[in-house]
């Protein structure tokens, strides 16, 4: 007999723009909105291993997205908890392929992420928001496993949904996602499949203000050289900033956000090696220590304004790095999320859909995720010989990470620069 299979989607939604719209109520019911759960978690230092290992998988899932001369961009923090969220429920040889190409068992990834985002610092000048979800399908045919639910709302704090699966659950799935991304996605899915049976859904969303921003005066209209010589006008940020970093193929900059909790990143590859061939050339352990070993001293830099947008389904990057039974018909174990009364039917991963935005200005930047812990301004005067100088007027790469760990919140690429 040909089995039936139900799939289920994963769902990651990030924005990096704020934007305060009109929040609709859901018809569907947070199951866990009331729910005290026992034994709360413990929050665990961070480690030093453990953010490398994070990094290098946002560095290898990075490099999977990338393609050619193409602006990228994506948040590693929206990937993990929604392919934790997911391992969860993951048995067998299915498990073990996921648990390797994000780097550590699940369970230390619950409490990583856990502890991670928990410590993440609430500033006021900052607005951040991670929001998680779980949609299943109210059917007597499919019963949910009680552990798989309370294990997520436990570590992810996650709200879950048990729905009819029509037209007033994707209208619910929609709005659940424009208020937690302030309604800047206000539409994550176009239509709901028939077999679909679970979606798991992060949303995102960053605000933030440089520490110093832009007068009017700094900024002058400059040429961006793109790597194939064509040439656009664009408009360049000049500042001065205090931590330069560096390494045998590119330099770059910090520039904090206000409060001092996050930061920008910007490297610039040397003269004759592409934004790509840098790229590739990373690991978690590379680009960790690049980010932490920061050079004090003055840095004349130029930033242009640009924004960025991009959506990608992760399917396929994810099989090439070793998760592909998740996704195969015939061999995906998610005997932990629940049980089908036929034994034929089972569930797989249809889709990872990534959807994320950026924009950047003399404010500040307003992105999906963000962290930064600034170095003071050194009180005494440089000599001018000691200025560094960092203008972004070719193709670099970006990221906006936290100061405290260093891990690439959102990371990404601008091959080109893309104004409103």
């Amino acid at each position: 007999m040909k089995k039936k299979l139900v799939a289920f989607l994963l769902c990651l939604s990030v924005t990096a723009t704020f934007f305060a719209g009109c929040r609709s109520k859901l018809k569907a019911t947070d199951l866990m909105a009331d729910v005290k759960l026992s034994n709360p978690v413990k929050m665990s230092n961070i480690s030093k291993a453990d953010t490398i290992t994070a990094t290098d998988f946002a560095v290898r899932l990075f490099q999977q997205t990338k393609s050619g001369e193409e602006n990228t961009l994506i948040s590693p923090l929206s990937v993990l908890p929604a392919l934790s969220m997911t391992a969860n429920g993951a048995k067998n040889d299915t498990l073990t392929q996921m648990e390797q190409t994000l780097g550590m068992p699940v369970d230390t990834w619950n409490e990583y992420l856990y502890s991670y985002i928990n410590q993440l610092p609430k500033d006021t000048d900052c607005k951040f928001h991670l929001a998680n979800s779980i949609w299943f399908r109210d059917t007597k045919d499919f019963a949910v496993n009680p552990d798989f639910l309370k294990t997520n709302a436990k570590y992810y704090n996650t709200g879950i949904y048990q729905a009819a699966f029509d037209e007033s659950t994707l209208l619910d799935i929609n709005s659940w996602v424009s208020q937690n991304t302030d309604g800047m996605i206000p539409n994550i899915l176009d239509k709901l499949s028939a077999n679909d049976s679970m979606y798991l859904i992060n949303a995102l969303s960053f605000d933030s203000k440089w520490s110093s921003i832009y007068e009017k005066s700094s900024v002058e209209s400059s040429t961006f050289t793109e790597e194939d010589g064509t040439s656009q006008d664009i408009e360049l940020m000049h500042s001065d900033e205090y931590e330069y970093i560096e390494d045998e193929n590119a330099k770059g900059f910090l520039k904090p956000y206000s409060g001092y909790s996050y930061a920008f990143a910007a490297i610039l590859p040397d003269e004759g090696y592409s934004l790509s061939e840098y790229v590739d050339s990373l690991s978690g352990e590379k680009l960790h220590h690049l980010l932490t070993n920061v050079e004090e001293c003055p840095v004349s830099a130029g930033l242009p304004k640009f924004e960025a947008e991009f959506t990608i389904e992760l399917a396929e990057p994810l099989k090439t790095l070793g998760m592909e039974d998740a996704f195969d018909t015939d061999t995906a174990d998610f005997s932990g999320i629940g049980t089908f009364a036929s034994p034929d039917e089972h569930l797989f991963i249809s889709s990872v859909l990534h959807k994320s935005f950026l924009s950047v200005g003399e404010k500040g930047t307003k992105a999906g995720a963000s962290t930064a812990v600034a170095m003071e301004k050194s009180s005494a005067p440089m000599q001018q010989e000691d200025t560094k100088e960092v203008i972004l007027d070719r193709p670099f790469l970006y990221m906006i990470i936290d100061y405290e760990t260093r891990f690439p919140i959102f990371i990404g690429t601008a091959d080109s620069i893309q104004t409103q």
